[in-house]
């Protein structure tokens, strides 16, 4: 099924959506374009050229971010699926052909931050580059990617939500579909479902929620930035904290073994613990004891506004020192001609 007719319950009309972006033959063969692709490759571009841009303005060599970005990508691409298909075992054990075909779902974001980071540390090492900056790039770059990237989940009409009453309450054939197949499995779970009513539609929450803490790093960024690795660490508690709560709306989750512990639920909860409790140590020890930022050419406990004051104060010290120096200068020679015209 490619398309289907999308309703909300707030509006009478439905809305068309199609799986497949463009069709068309290359050589005499097939080739489909579907959007959930076309979207995230979108949201990826997106994350990059942010990424880029901050590793200029940081004076981070971008010949090297490049390695990192080719190694980070291939990286984050198979930890992704391989997170997806591990916990999905029961089903990719007899069917080992699809463990490829990504382009039909089954990326895990938690696996694709697990492979891409464990590539950009060991990149990082052999090209000297600054990891926590590097980090501090990929928290708000990852946002953006996560942000526009959820909306490949909409073209495919997945990662929804239980029932809900809300005038935002999606329904469609698909999701009628996907929990009609599903429902005695899911209620062996403890969650009440019915198919023909409309569902949380939570790849929206999420997208949401990582735009407006984009916005949030964006403002410590330009504001609050206190040491290199802040930024992720913000990054792992907003979106730790949205997910896990996010996470426990959603029909599709990943479970721990035969228990009702969604996986991605309790991994959320534990980095938005673990990272705060690491936000709040380091910003207690930048405050006793603060240092410049690699790649920032001022102390960060210093405001906009003290930084232009300090930069004045230190050229009309340069200039002052100069003009002693020139004066210094002249009296030596007045002097040496005085002695001249005594002698």
């Amino acid at each position: 099924m490619d398309s289907t007719t999308v309703y909300f319950s707030a509006f009478d009309k439905g809305f068309e959506v199609s799986s497949v972006l463009a069709e068309f033959n290359l050589f005499g063969n097939p080739v489909t374009i579907r959007w959930y692709g076309a979207i995230i490759a979108f949201g990826f571009l997106l994350a990059v050229l942010w990424g880029g841009r901050m590793a200029y303005k940081w004076k981070m060599s971008l010949d090297k971010m490049i390695d990192i970005l080719i190694y980070g990508t291939f990286a984050a691409i198979i930890g992704a699926r391989l997170y997806y298909v591990i916990f999905r075992w029961d089903y990719y054990s007899t069917h080992l052909g699809e463990i490829i075909q990504i382009w039909n779902g089954g990326l895990a974001i938690y696996g694709g931050i697990i492979g891409g980071i464990i590539a950009a540390f060991i990149t990082c090492r052999f090209n000297k580059l600054n990891f926590f900056n590097l980090l501090d790039c990929a928290g708000m770059s990852l946002l953006i990617g996560q942000g526009i990237g959820r909306w490949g989940n909409f073209a495919n009409q997945e990662a929804f939500g239980s029932n809900t009453t809300m005038p935002w309450g999606m329904i469609s054939e698909k999701t009628t579909l996907y929990l009609v197949d599903h429902k005695d499995e899911l209620e062996a779970l403890g969650m009440t479902v019915d198919p023909y009513s409309p569902v949380h539609p939570t790849f929206l929450y999420e997208s949401l929620w990582c735009l407006g803490s984009f916005l949030i790093l964006l403002l410590i960024y330009k504001k609050f930035r206190k040491f290199s690795g802040q930024l992720f660490l913000t990054y792992g508690v907003l979106y730790g904290t949205g997910r896990a709560i996010i996470e426990g709306f959603r029909t599709d989750s990943l479970y721990i073994g035969d228990t009702t512990l969604r996986v991605s639920q309790v991994l959320s909860g534990v980095v938005a613990l673990l990272f705060l409790a690491a936000l709040i140590f380091m910003l207690i020890k930048v405050k006793k004891n603060p240092k410049p930022i690699e790649g920032v050419d001022y102390f960060p406990e210093l405001t906009p506004k003290k930084v232009k004051k300090k930069n004045a104060d230190k050229n009309a010290m340069k200039d002052l020192a100069q003009k002693r120096a020139e004066k210094f200068e002249a009296d030596t020679e007045s002097n040496e001609e005085n002695k001249t015209t005594a002698d």
